[in-house]
């Protein structure tokens, strides 16, 4: 008797099984895909959840006339690569590398960068350069600097790994934005504030403290 339930058992299981399979095939066979390689969590349409990035409306922005004797406005010129294939936190690094370089000087630093976000920032700083030269009426364009480089987070995709004993784990494929704005003339001397300070500046705030010094419990 429980031999046969055993029996039972197994023909129930071996038949749903198998029309899973027939089931599954047929709906290959109609939309052309492959189940086990294409399968992720995330919605059909994802266009809802990406919004496009304001940062290329500066481009378009009017600004009023400056006088005479006001400091002229230096031109600049705002670009960007929307969800590139490489996680926001590795793109980072390549953001923050450029930063107050000269458009000549991060060509040549990103092109020897083995990182994959290294050749998407380069491609982007070079687009910008000549979108100023085109349309933003830059008349050189090796008088260009990296004012802006920061990274944004895109679309995240979702999608299952097999683990042993059949167990599913959970997979994140990350995409960034990458953002970069060059402005005319040269780089400041020191982008990133406070800048560092001379011996003579080191040496009065060393006499300062110790002036400042006192006693404690005296007159």
């Amino acid at each position: 008797m429980q031999g046969l339930r055993m029996c039972t058992r197994w023909l129930g299981a071996a038949t749903r099984s198998i029309n899973k399979q027939i089931i599954l095939l047929d709906v290959s066979r109609i939309t052309g895909a492959s189940f086990p390689n294409d399968f992720h969590t995330t919605a059909a349409k994802a266009d809802d959840s990406f919004k496009i990035p304001h940062w290329l409306q500066y481009n378009k922005k009017i600004y009023p006339p400056q006088a005479l004797d006001e400091e002229p406005r230096k031109a600049f010129v705002c670009h960007m690569k929307s969800n590139i294939k490489y996680p926001p936190k590795k793109m980072w690094y390549v953001a923050v590398l450029v930063r107050g370089m000269t458009v000549d000087e991060a060509i040549k630093q990103l092109s020897f960068v083995l990182k994959k976000g290294a050749a998407a920032a380069k491609e982007t700083i070079l687009e910008a350069q000549q979108m100023a030269v085109e349309q933003h009426n830059v008349e050189f364009k090796s008088n260009l600097w990296v004012a802006e480089s920061f990274v944004g987070k895109g679309m995240v995709y979702k999608g299952l790994r097999r683990h042993a004993k059949g167990r599913p784990g959970m997979v994140h494929y990350r995409y960034c934005h990458y953002y970069v704005r060059l402005e005319e003339g040269k780089p400041p001397e020191n982008y990133y504030l406070p800048a560092p300070k001379s011996k003579q500046e080191m040496l009065d705030d060393w006499l300062t403290q110790m002036r400042q010094r006192k006693i404690t419990s005296s007159l």
